[in-house]
């Protein structure tokens, strides 16, 4: 029963911690929707709900990705001894596990509204997409990174639906988490490709390997990170310029992450790790502790320095 556990990598349900990111987001755009503790505490139990339904979906797609790796898994040094590719899954009752999960999350899902629910749909879809034949998306040089990474929107508005069902997030922001998290994907393809040290033995565990190279990896991973800096600017601009004053510190975790990747053997291969990078984790803290802060204190004198308009919307607090 472990290892049926195991395909479905519970793991990794700390990824889906980013869907908290929507619901600060919305936050921000509705804050008189958490001026009560009956509310707070109904929006809470709701953000719950939908992080059961999202992590069903996920392990579903991981199930999925467990089954149609394992011939090229038994081609690498470590992923040759999960349960499907070591034989301690019968292939039968996996598939059944990918659809129960896929259809118990999408039920419950439904149960909330129907922008999550869509969006959870979509996020089942692209990991259908990304591992089942001919599509598979994960062979193809660098559509198979951005095809992971666009989970990242995909969490975002599922947090988002949780709290603003009637209303879409703003597009800059969407485009901007995507290319971040290409950022990260793109690192983690480099680290894989420079631990296994053989683009023979590289192209039978991945199909893209064949046409990556370290160059071109460090290349794309640079152009990722620009890209998203780019969608994050235009959104500061247009909805909170009181962000531009964490950008050194954003920047700065680019490079520590970067840092990170060039280690040999580097835990950015295994995401779930990254817990053990204590520094990494102190310095997304401060991160994210940043952007909290800066997300709802409003500093009028900013807008007046750079001429910009202020939005909107009213913030919760006032600095």
């Amino acid at each position: 029963m472990l290892s049926y556990i195991q395909i479905a990598r519970p793991d990794h349900w700390f990824k889906n911690v980013f869907m908290l990111f929507g619901v600060i987001l919305a936050m921000f755009y509705r804050p008189d929707a958490f001026q009560s503790a009956e509310a707070m505490l109904q929006i809470g139990k709701t953000v719950f709900i939908g992080l059961c339904a999202v992590c069903l979906i996920v392990s579903s797609n991981y199930v999925i990705n467990e089954i149609l790796d394992a011939p090229t898994d038994r081609s690498h040094p470590s992923k040759c001894f999960r349960p499907i590719p070591s034989g301690k899954v019968k292939l039968f009752w996996a598939y059944l596990e990918w659809i129960v999960l896929g259809i118990a999350g999408l039920g419950i899902a439904w149960s909330l509204n129907m922008p999550f629910f869509w969006s959870g749909a979509v996020l089942l879809l692209m990991g259908c997409a990304y591992n089942i034949p001919p599509v598979r998306t994960k062979e193809w040089i660098y559509l198979d990174v951005l095809s992971e990474s666009v989970n990242n929107p995909l969490r975002l508005m599922l947090g988002w639906y949780l709290v603003l069902p009637g209303q879409v997030p703003p597009l800059s922001l969407l485009i901007s988490y995507w290319m971040v998290g290409a950022f990260f994907m793109a690192t983690k393809r480099f680290a894989e490709y420079r631990w296994i040290n053989d683009p023979e033995r590289a192209a039978q565990y991945r199909r893209s390997f064949r046409h990556y190279t370290e160059e071109n990896l460090l290349v794309s991973m640079f152009i990722y990170a620009i890209a998203s800096a780019l969608f994050l600017g235009v959104f500061i601009v247009r909805y909170r310029l009181e962000l531009v004053l964490a950008f050194p510190i954003l920047a700065g975790f680019y490079g520590y992450y970067l840092y990170v990747g060039l280690k040999p053997n580097s835990t950015v291969q295994n995401p779930e790790h990254l817990y053990r990078e204590r520094g990494l984790m102190a310095y997304l803290t401060l991160c994210l502790g940043a952007f909290l802060l800066l997300m709802f204190w409003d500093m009028p004198w900013l807008y007046e320095y750079f001429k910009v308009a202020p939005p909107a919307v009213e913030s919760l607090w006032k600095f």
